[in-house]
């Protein structure tokens, strides 16, 4: 009776054992076969998941506007006066919606090329108003005026069409006119050949960027989505070498097993750089534990901070010797129309590059641009990308509509927000797909473990209180 006792506690012990054992062979079992079938879905090519979602955006992306609408245009243009500016938003369109073409994939390189199409459809529900709300924004042709043609004689030939054309500092124009293009009448009036059309992301529709040419990671998932030339090229030729390196993915998706540490770098076409972002927080979207990361204020800090931004500093007198921060020059990237990029608002700008402007109100949470990344699979699963559009405006004595002012002014024209969540229905299927599975398996091995210590650990003691009982 007593060795039968003993052996079942002895057969418990190392049942238990062996179970616990099992449960920590599981771990990097269960772990290096999660890792191998993520890699296999997250190439890029035919009949992948990855690839689906890829070619078409998996979620509706949206693309919000809000206008500055100048309250007091005359006292600006006689007076010099600050701009008294009121925010007028959102405005929604669709965007992403048209699919990847022209995709071609080279098995030697292992990337893929593409185009993207671009597209924009007007959402009247997630709208404030209508296209055709009429809006009082800078003249974009006779700002750029002095820009484009500094030579004085040259100016003072444009000025007669300028005045003729009643052109003056700031227009009325349409919400469809001022996104997507409007004939000038200035520019109209000119004898030359000239393009005549102008809108601040003219052209658009019916239109496609790239050629992008992607790792596909069939040789190295690490390199998945990250961009190798852009229209044939690894850095944008308007900028040194230094400055105009492509780096990073579309910001789409990333390569997987994100660590929080990581920088994720991402390209944007639309304001010719690409961007980083760091680990912001630790988030739950719709179930699923995601990494927010978000842009660092150093991304828009003078060139003195962050020598990366030596490049987007060409106006010294109005920079202050590019000491000041918070706005980025692209006007080489924009054919030298006097484009600057900054955080909606002024968010993180030196304050000097608001004191001329009124009716401004930073705010962290609105204003910030942010990228919320499943970390297994590097899918960018919600984000909002944020960005003000701002025109330079200088005084011109040779152009009647500029002649008064005093000083340079940075004109905020809008701002937008490009933002993306993924669907519930998706969120479910990722859920039940993925992070379920996962958490599933990690479930399994803990009991496992722990059911095994247990037993080991009961059957164990029982057995040497049974010895220690028959010894006496």
């Amino acid at each position: 009776m007593g060795c039968d006792r003993n052996c079942g506690l002895v057969t418990g012990a190392v049942i238990g054992a062996v179970v616990a054992l099992f449960g920590g062979i599981l771990m990097p079992v269960g772990d290096m076969l999660i890792e191998k079938t993520i890699k296999k879905e997250l190439v890029l090519e035919e009949g992948t998941i990855a690839f689906k979602n890829w070619v078409k955006a998996g979620a509706n992306v949206y693309r919000q506007f809000w206008i500055f609408d100048v309250q007091n245009p005359e006292e600006v243009a006689v007076n010099s006066s600050k701009i008294k500016v009121k925010q007028r938003g959102p405005y929604t369109y669709r965007v992403r919606y048209l699919a990847k073409d022209i995709i071609s994939q080279d098995s030697k390189t292992h990337t893929v090329s593409f185009q993207r199409p671009k597209g924009a459809i007007f959402e009247p529900s997630l709208s404030v108003g209508t296209e055709n709300d009429t809006f009082t924004v800078l003249n974009l042709a006779v700002a750029a005026t002095p820009h484009l043609y500094p030579s004085t004689f040259v100016q003072i030939i444009l000025n007669v069409f300028i005045k003729n054309s009643n052109s003056f500092m700031f227009q009325k124009r349409t919400l469809k006119e001022l996104l997507w293009g409007y004939k000038d009448p200035f520019l109209s009036s000119v004898p030359y050949s000239i393009p005549t059309t102008v809108g601040v992301f003219y052209p658009y529709n019916n239109t496609a960027d790239g050629v992008y040419k992607v790792f596909n990671g069939k040789d190295d998932i690490s390199k998945v989505a990250r961009i190798d030339t852009y229209k044939g090229k690894k850095h944008l030729s308007y900028w040194p070498s230094y400055c105009g390196m492509i780096n990073g993915t579309d910001g789409a998706t990333f390569p997987p097993f994100i660590e929080k540490n990581r920088v994720l770098q991402f390209f944007s076409a639309d304001i010719c750089r690409s961007f980083y972002a760091v680990f912001g927080a630790e988030i739950n979207l719709k179930g699923i534990p995601v990494y927010r990361f978000v842009l660092p204020s150093r991304i828009f800090a003078s060139p003195l901070q962050n020598p990366d931004n030596h490049c987007f500093c060409t106006e010294k007198i109005i920079s202050k010797g590019c000491t000041l921060y918070g706005v980025l020059d692209i006007s080489k990237c924009k054919e030298g129309k006097p484009v600057y990029i900054s955080l909606p608002h002024f968010l993180h700008a030196s304050p000097e590059i608001a004191e001329l402007i009124e009716g401004l109100s930073p705010n962290e949470e609105e204003h910030s641009t942010y990228l919320d990344v499943e970390p297994i699979t590097g899918f960018t699963l919600q984000f909002a990308q944020r960005m003000q559009i701002n025109i330079l405006v200088k005084p011109a004595k040779n152009i009647v509509a500029l002649k008064d002012l005093k000083h340079n002014y940075l004109v905020p024209i809008l701002w937008l927000n490009e933002t993306a969540t993924i669907a519930d229905e998706k969120a479910e299927i990722f859920r039940n797909q993925v992070t379920g599975k996962i958490n599933l398996l990690g479930l399994i091995e803990m009991i496992l473990m722990s059911v095994g210590a247990v037993m080991f650990i009961a059957f164990t003691i029982s057995y040497c209180a049974c010895r220690l009982k028959n010894a006496k």
